[in-house]
């Protein structure tokens, strides 16, 4: 099988069965979700989801948020990896956003890697889900699928270099799409330490079986 071919079956598989794709972050605006794609990092959605409903009751966009002080979000995302700093971005990016960007997180990549916690990851997430974009953020789920299924050669070394190459082979309106089927997969099937190979739908292609 090409390498191409592999880009097509898996496409064609994930567009038949998940169609609706989405992030499994929980929020109610922009904003809402750049806080939550803040809090994620190095921690599960899962744990975001339970923490951001009290935090945006209390603060629920870039203006209240503003005017808390980082101590007063720690105590509301104390229990996410990292809370101490997190709470520090947070705080920073709300004021930005309200002094440099009237209230609204802004929609240029190059605008939102200005913003404290804000990397590349993130601000490909934000493009991806909140604009609509296609763009194709790389983390660990991503990163180690696209190795997996040998979507990207052992020389694409770095989130980057992964990003490139799927960018280079994906149809821009599948880009963001496309993110969500490699991160959940890699979420739920191709498991780090316990990929779960049987319940594979590409197990039957996969380089790890024609090596």
């Amino acid at each position: 099988m090409t390498q191409k071919e592999r880009y097509t079956h898996i496409l064609e598989y994930f567009k038949k069965t998940d169609p609706n794709i989405t992030t499994e972050l929980e929020f109610g605006s922009v904003f809402q979700l750049l806080v939550a794609v803040i809090l994620s990092a190095q921690c599960t959605d899962k744990r975001v989801n339970m923490i951001t409903p009290e935090l945006f009751a209390a603060f629920p966009d870039a203006k209240a948020m503003a005017q808390a002080e980082p101590e007063e979000i720690f105590e509301y995302i104390r229990s996410v990896s990292y809370p101490n700093s997190k709470a520090k971005h947070i705080a920073e990016t709300a004021r930005i956003i309200c002094e440099k960007f009237n209230g609204e997180v802004p929609s240029l990549f190059e605008d939102l890697i200005t913003l404290p916690g804000v990397g590349r990851k993130t601000a490909n997430v934000m493009e991806a889900v909140a604009f609509g974009q296609a763009a194709m953020p790389v983390d660990t789920h991503v990163f180690r699928v696209s190795h997996r299924l040998g979507l990207v050669p052992k020389t694409a070394n770095t989130p980057f270099k992964v990003e490139q190459k799927l960018k280079a082979n994906i149809p821009d309106e599948y880009m963001a799409d496309a993110h969500h089927w490699l991160l959940l997969h890699g979420r739920y099937i191709c498991q780090s330490r316990k990929p779960k190979c049987t319940s594979c739908p590409f197990d039957n292609f996969c380089p790890k079986n024609i090596q």
